[in-house]
This record gives structure tokens, C-alpha cells and sequence, in this order.
């Protein structure tokens, strides 16, 4: 069994560091096109770029089957990933995902405060970092200083188009079990609105966790627990 773990918006596989340990079994953290190992021009990066790169991934892992966790934004790649490659998929794993209902984008989902931003970004076929003061209160609202600046100092510029392209959810009729991590100090996916997006998914099930939106950086081992008891059920 491997572990595939693709990360959300401004985001990289560096946020995965400090749970990898802790992991019982292989683990790959991928850079989604536009950033870090896998640099893409992000005025023309769209979620089916991140979706040939998480199934080319997986396609080169020597394991028959992964668990493939997603993080935030990678609410939006699972499902199609799934929809083209369910007989690799031991189950997909929702870590405080935004996925909007069929059809609908992300941009119906995340903090109004955020929004000029994302929208500055699609006008100006650029893209920006989060300012520190907003990326402090929406990441690292459960963390100390050195965690925060361990996140602050690696956030990277996003592609703004993503967040308007619609969502496609055929893949969750592919049979592949799904769990939603439901983080109860989320800061940018509250409880109430991740309930409704457990509701867009149907059938996953749900387990909480005490933290934040950074989980992996904030309780790496809490969340890396969690992920060895799911994946010991394919054992």
C-alpha cells in the first residue's frame, strides 16, 4: 500500500514534510503543476493539468493500490482521478476538500474575505501569494510561531482560473471508498459548510479531527494515525 498526497492551493508537496514520518508504509507527496518540482505557467494551468499529473503519478508506483489523499483545493482532482483510474484506488481521502456540487466552483466555496484576491488573480491572468495576515488566520489559526513560519515562508503563487472551472464529480460513482477528515478548527472550511460538502460527496464516510486547516503541519502524527487506521483496512 502507498500513500499519494497531493496538496491545496499555495500550497506544495512541502507541506506534507513533517507527517511523512509518521506514516506506516510508502508515502508520495506530489508538486501539482505550477510550483516547486513541477513549474508550469500558471496563467494556463487547469485542473485537468493537476489530474494528468496525479494519475501519471500513480500509474508509476510500483504498488497495485493507493491511498490517495487530498488536501483543501484537491477536493477538485480526487474525483476525476477516480473516474479514470478506480481499479488503482484503495480510497480516496477528503482532508477538509472543498468540492462544490456538480458544475459549481470553488470560488462558491472559500471565505468572502479571499475573494478579490482570487478574482484579482483571474483578471490579471496572474497569480499572487496570500498575504501573510490572511494566510495566518485561514492556515495556521491552530499553530505556534515556528509552525506558522514554517508555512508562511513556503506559500507559493496560485493559478486563479482553477477556482471558476466546474466541478465534475462522475468519478465518486466509481465505487472507491471515500472518508472525509472533517477538521473541527478549520478556519476557511468551517464545520457547518465542510457538512454540507460531506452531503455533496454522499456515501463518504466522516471522521473528525481537533485542528485546523493545516493539519499535517499543526498534528502531523494525529492525521497520520488517522491515515494508517483507514489504510489498514485494505491490509
Amino acid at each position: 500500500m502507498t500513500f499519494v498526497l497531493v496538496h491545496g492551493g499555495a500550497h506544495g508537496a512541502w507541506c506534507w514534510q513533517r507527517m511523512l514520518p509518521h506514516l506506516a508504509g510508502d508515502a508520495l507527496a506530489l508538486d501539482l503543476p505550477g510550483r516547486g518540482t513541477h513549474p508550469a505557467p500558471l496563467e494556463e494551468v487547469t485542473i485537468d493539468d493537476w489530474v494528468d499529473a496525479v494519475v501519471d503519478a500513480i500509474s508509476g508506483q510500483a504498488a497495485d493500490r493507493v491511498v490517495l489523499v487530498g488536501h483543501s483545493l484537491a477536493g477538485m482532482v480526487l474525483p476525476r482521478v477516480a473516474g479514470r483510474i478506480p481499479e488503482r484506488l484503495e480510497r480516496l481521502v477528503f482532508v477538509s476538500c472543498s468540492v462544490p456540487p456538480e458544475g459549481r466552483g470553488v470560488l462558491d466555496l472559500i471565505p468572502a474575505e479571499l475573494r478579490p484576491l482570487a478574482k484579482e488573480n483571474l483578471h490579471n491572468r496572474s497569480a499572487s501569494v496570500v498575504p501573510d495576515e490572511l494566510a495566518r488566520a485561514m492556515f495556521c489559526s491552530d499553530m505556534d510561531e515556528e509552525q506558522t513560519r514554517f508555512v508562511l515562508d513556503r506559500l507559493v503563487p496560485e493559478a486563479g482560473s482553477p477556482l471558476l472551472e466546474p466541478s465534475r464529480l462522475g468519478g465518486l460513482e466509481s465505487g472507491v471508498p471515500m472518508t472525509y477528515v472533517k477538521l473541527m478548527q478549520d478556519a476557511i472550511l468551517s464545520p457547518s459548510l465542510q457538512d454540507e460538502i460531506i452531503a455533496t460527496l454522499g456515501s463518504a464516510e466522516v471522521v473528525e479531527l481537533e485542528a485546523g486547516h493545516d493539519a499535517m503541519v499543526s498534528q502531523p502524527e494525529a492525521l497520520a494515525e488517522l491515515l494508517n487506521d483507514l489504510a489498514a483496512r485494505g491490509d
